[in-house]
């Protein structure tokens, strides 16, 4: 099948029309139309090769939706018509101790939708079908597609570090992924606090679930702030005052890392010490915890807020993600 994309020659080349012909579908692969691809900012990381192992000619896109045109013999629970969605990855061995555990998405063999592979900004793609999840009828495919990298990652913490109803949960940056943590946040159950630079995002904040705003950038906020929260996720991926994101969190709190911050975080050891607090970071989930994400963004109408722009104006959208124009995700769209 060929297919027709959009590529990038080399680091930070303007993306232009590329064919190629995909692999034959193998037993357990779909072929995908895609309808719509969201621009992640680590498409942009991609792009510019920042973290050096983007591969060109590159097609970027790893937030597919689509509907599938074509299966394997032994491909069960889709089937052609279905409607699908595609994240950051797109393989993994499922043999070793982190797939038999359920921990796929931590698999030293993982394979990438478009790291070695080419991505979404294309008409069609064929993956893994494993790695193609069914999506709700209650889910358009435009909100979707974010949902697929953007939504799995910010939902994962939330599972991971076992957070409760009645606890307060504070986002740090309100944009891609943070106008989607504080959805979640907020159908969890939580108490939560958006945390941003942009004071203009204030009213955006609020209708994404935030009970309260804090301007990170001034002094007399954070002071308020110091001690409230129990888990504080980092989405944004600038430079930040990390110490005083220790200490806005309460006794045993919590602070973890979505975003890829570009420079060393440091944080002196008895900011952790007193009050045993912790740091981590957190990747994309597991396929379990992906289904059980698209299942509970359905039931709670948790939504990307997009900006749509056909596929033939993808260089425009890369310029838009990457001057942080976009409100609060740009969408591709054959």
């Amino acid at each position: 099948m060929i297919i027709r994309a959009y590529a990038a020659g080399e680091p930070k080349a303007k993306l232009a029309p590329f064919e190629y012909e995909s692999r034959p579908l193998g037993p357990h692969d779909v072929a995908i139309a895609i309808s719509h691809c969201g621009i992640c900012h680590s498409d942009i990381h991609l792009w510019n090769n920042d973290w050096g192992l983007s591969q060109y000619p590159l097609v970027p896109g790893h937030e597919i939706a689509g509907t599938v045109i074509d299966l394997g013999h032994m491909v069960r629970g889709l089937d052609v018509g279905s409607r699908v969605g595609v994240g950051w990855q797109c393989g993994a061995c499922l043999e070793c101790e982190w797939c038999a555990s359920g921990h796929d998405n931590l698999c030293p063999n993982g394979a990438a939708t478009c790291v070695g592979n080419y991505g979404g900004y294309a008409d069609a793609i064929v993956v893994d079908s494993r790695y193609a999840f069914l999506l709700s009828d209650r889910l358009t495919s435009a909100s979707a597609a974010p949902l697929m990298c953007g939504g799995i990652t910010v939902y994962s913490p939330l599972r991971q570090l076992n957070v409760q109803p009645h606890m307060k949960v504070g986002v740090v940056g309100i944009g891609g992924l943070g106008h989607l943590a504080l959805q979640f946040a907020r159908a969890f159950g939580c108490e939560v606090t958006a945390f941003s630079s942009s004071p203009d995002k204030q009213s955006d904040a609020r209708h994404f679930g935030a009970h309260h705003f804090v301007n990170s950038t001034d002094p007399k906020d954070l002071g308020v702030a110091a001690g409230s929260q129990d888990v504080l996720i980092v989405t944004a991926n600038v430079e930040l005052d990390w110490l005083a994101c220790i200490n806005v969190l309460r006794p045993m709190g919590h602070l973890c890392f979505v975003g890829a911050v570009p420079k060393p975080v440091s944080i002196p050891a008895m900011a952790l010490i007193v009050g045993n607090k912790s740091v981590s970071g957190s990747p994309i989930g597991s396929r379990q915890a992906i289904r059980d994400m698209l299942e509970f963004a359905a039931r709670h109408n948790i939504v990307a807020r997009t900006e749509l722009m056909p596929m033939s104006q993808v260089n425009e959208a890369l310029a838009k993600v990457a001057a942080n124009q976009a409100r609060y995700r740009v969408v591709l769209q054959n």
